[in-house]
């Protein structure tokens, strides 16, 4: 293939909480560009929703791409260290973080429990603080190269409530808004990346998602497609932005 076709060639991702849904596609979009993928997750074997990351790390090879399913809990920073640590060893380094492990909880506050609001946070928000924190000093000793969070276009519907959910990406589009500015020097990309409409994940549909109408369904290709693209940036490109995947697509790509 030709460098067009492969733009991340030589280049190393970590994708957290890769086994199924957004992650898994974004892990095998990363791959067929290119690069070689750690898909990092909690489940090494199947449970209450489908997909783990050995079936994810097979797809990628299969398709001739290279990846390496290791286990990793985002809210243990020693799970962090050793997932981190293992790819850094087989790999050689990391250029790339997709920082996407998250739980869904969308009940009013009045009805939230405590625990839930808790996961919400530990997981969403404290999770990407810890992973990003681990792979920052990879990125920098490679020259520079890409942080992306996967958030959400719910942060800005006011309208609709409050939730736990929506609170934690909030904040870690202000985390990484922020990140951006202290990283620029050491040419790191720093930037958020939501689906522009509704992604129907494993996850959305075991949490007892609403019934969303089709138009408003954005399929799992289109924001992995938005996550290559912010993949190959670094501090001299896209940085310091929250982009939806419908509107990024089309501005990047040739």
């Amino acid at each position: 293939m030709s460098g067009a076709d492969q733009p991340l060639a030589g280049k190393v991702a970590f994708v957290a909480g890769a086994s199924r849904g957004i992650g898994a596609a974004i892990a095998q979009a990363l791959a067929a560009a290119g690069a070689s993928v750690a898909v990092a997750a909690r489940t090494e074997t199947e449970g209450k929703l489908p997909g783990t990351i050995g079936e994810v790390a097979d797809r990628i090879t299969a398709a001739g791409g290279r990846a390496l399913a290791i286990p990793c809990d985002v809210t243990n920073e020693d799970s962090i260290e050793s997932a981190v640590a293992t790819t850094v060893s087989e790999f050689g380094g990391i250029d790339v973080l997709v920082a996407n492990a998250g739980v869904l909880w969308m009940g009013p506050i009045a009805s939230t429990p405590l625990k839930r609001w808790q996961l919400c946070l530990d997981v969403n928000l404290t999770g990407v603080f810890l992973v990003t924190k681990a792979v920052i000093p990879h990125l920098k000793s490679r020259g520079g190269g890409s942080l992306i969070a996967i958030t959400t276009t719910g942060v800005e519907m006011i309208d609709r409530g409050a939730n736990a959910y929506w609170v934690s990406k909030a904040a870690v589009e202000r985390l990484y808004l922020g990140l951006a500015s202290d990283l620029k020097s050491d040419n790191i990309a720093v930037n958020c990346l939501s689906p522009s409409r509704v992604v129907l994940t494993e996850g959305w549909a075991a949490n007892g998602g609403p019934e969303i109408p089709a138009h408003m369904v954005e399929p799992p290709e289109t924001i992995a497609r938005a996550a290559v693209l912010l993949a190959g940036q670094d501090a001299t490109g896209v940085s310091g932005t929250v982009q939806r995947s419908e509107s990024l697509v089309p501005q990047l790509e040739p």
